[in-house]
């Protein structure tokens, strides 16, 4: 085989060109990460139950959804969390690889079939089901450096204006507020009051919802209608409320001459957040805190730097007194990390250059390692694309590995010509020919024994098998290709490029 190819030395290089032009493709395409995905994907469902203890919603809510999970496909364990505060959350854990969105789905599905066991005010809450990424990329936070906009501000600016736009960046996976504090009508009541006047918590209740709704008033003069009748009008109505003072004008109770019992007769009420069970805080300063998650499979550079001008451009639309900062962004050490591989990279490839030159003694020998290498090196990423894997730490570290490996097999070649034509005086082609003929069955063996060493780790288990997986298969891809690039272009460069030399080497 190898004999075809020295005698067509441009097939070889097309083969090799391929290879390079696939690798390089597919390292523009191939998404950036710190660490593959490793982090199994979860499904998080979310109730209220107001004024219920962890108790009860253990028992009413946390214990009808967890006995429909059991048996969700891909599914490996779930945990449940109740507080005292009314909020129960389930946490729902995948295998690795798992389509997070189809878990999703299959577990929306199992808590509908729940959800008759419910109360009913938890079901009027509603009950979330949302996934959730691991890989968060970046923290923003919105802050007032004057201190003129409050955290309640912040937070419904921050989820009016800001967070929908983040979200539909391509590449962003969730984006959550940290600490939101959501406007809310809150009303506190006063019992004593209460007390003298008869009312009763529920019957404030089931005022505010009664007239804080919005209402289809209909129209007038529809069809069926009164002969002449021309024109249709639609009714419209006073909408849900929005002011402190709107809600105190909610009638309570009204009984003829006792007159009216209002809700700030008995209430005070002001515009507030719908909790404060959690703040967050930058340098001392109360901000609101945006955690933006990556896709599976995004580009965690090109995403981040999408935000960053996202973020830039809805800045010069800020009101007075409001700016951001991005305290937490793991992609500079992605970026770092990267840049220091690629370092370390071009540096084994220089060292394999500089050592070849002083063992062979000549630029030209020295040229077909620098030629062979790059070639299976940039063909890796093209395999990284086939089986799915991103640019990360670990597969960069591989190929600098792989670097010291390729080589060995271009090396092989390489010596045995020289050898052939300095010893038996035998031309290039003559000389490519003859040694390809005795070690071609150990650059094939060299790459199977490679292979078979690599190629097991990649089928371990678990967590850590995935982390051995990418690192092993990178380079096995590279030790396949190097023995490729050995039997085909190695010994067509080879008989281009050696000269018959009989004077000895200088060192």
């Amino acid at each position: 085989m190898s004999r075809f190819f020295i005698h067509r030395p441009i097939f070889a290089s097309v083969i090799s060109i391929i290879i390079v032009i696939a690798g390089i493709m597919a390292a523009r395409v191939l998404p950036i990460a710190q660490y593959p995905e490793i982090a199994p994907p979860t499904v998080i469902i979310s109730a209220s139950y107001p004024g219920a203890s962890a108790e009860t919603l253990t028992k009413t809510v946390a214990a009808p959804i967890e006995e429909q999970l059991s048996g969700v496909e891909g599914l490996i364990y779930f945990n449940s969390t109740a507080a005292s505060d009314g909020q129960v959350a389930i946490t729902a854990t995948f295998e690795v690889g798992t389509d997070i969105d189809m878990a999703t789905v299959n577990v929306n599905n199992r808590v509908k079939i729940a959800e008759p066991r419910l109360p009913d005010v938890v079901r009027q809450y509603g009950v979330n089901v949302q996934k959730r990424s691991n890989e968060i990329l970046m923290v923003a936070t919105i802050t007032s450096p004057d201190s003129s906009r409050s955290a309640l501000y912040l937070s419904n600016y921050a989820l009016a204006n800001i967070l929908d736009d983040l979200k539909r960046i391509s590449g962003v996976g969730d984006a959550q507020i940290f600490g939101a504090l959501d406007y809310s009508m809150r009303v506190w009541l006063k019992p004593d009051r209460m007390a003298q006047l008869g009312v009763t918590t529920t019957d404030v209740a089931n005022a505010i919802a009664a007239q804080n709704k919005q209402n289809a008033a209909g129209k007038i003069g529809q069809e069926p209608a009164p002969d002449g009748q021309q024109l249709v009008y639609t009714v419209t109505a006073k909408g849900r409320l929005i002011t402190p003072e709107q809600f105190g004008d909610i009638v309570v109770r009204a009984q003829g001459p006792n007159g009216v019992l209002r809700v700030r007769d008995i209430a005070r009420l002001e515009l507030g957040a719908q909790n404060y069970d959690s703040s967050t805080t930058l340098l001392g300063k109360p901000v609101i805190g945006i955690g933006i998650f990556l896709q599976s499979g995004a580009n965690a550079l090109e995403v981040a730097q999408s935000i960053r001008t996202k973020l830039e451009e809805l800045k010069q639309k800020f009101p007075s007194g409001v700016d951001y900062v991005v305290p937490f962004d793991t992609t500079k050490f992605v970026d770092a990390s990267i840049r220091e591989v690629v370092q370390t990279l071009a540096e084994a490839l220089l060292l394999v250059v500089a050592v070849v030159y002083l063992f062979l003694q000549s630029w030209r020998a020295t040229l077909i390692p620098m030629v062979a290498v790059p070639v299976s090196l940039i063909g890796t990423f093209a395999g990284l694309w086939i089986f799915g894997f991103s640019i990360n730490t670990l597969t960069l570290f591989a190929m600098v590995l792989a670097i010291g490996i390729v080589v060995d097999d271009a090396i092989v070649v390489l010596e045995n010509v020289e050898r052939l034509m300095s010893e038996q005086k035998m031309q290039p082609m003559d000389a490519a020919i003859e040694a390809m003929r005795e070690v071609s069955s150990a650059v094939v063996a060299i790459v199977l024994v490679l292979c078979a060493v690599f190629i097991p780790v990649a089928f371990l288990g678990g967590i850590a098998g995935k982390l051995y997986q990418q690192f092993a298969v990178t380079v096995a891809i590279s030790v396949v290709l190097s023995g490729i690039v050995a039997l085909t272009l190695t010994p067509a460069l080879c008989a281009l490029l050696l000269k018959v030399q009989h004077e000895e080497a200088p060192l």
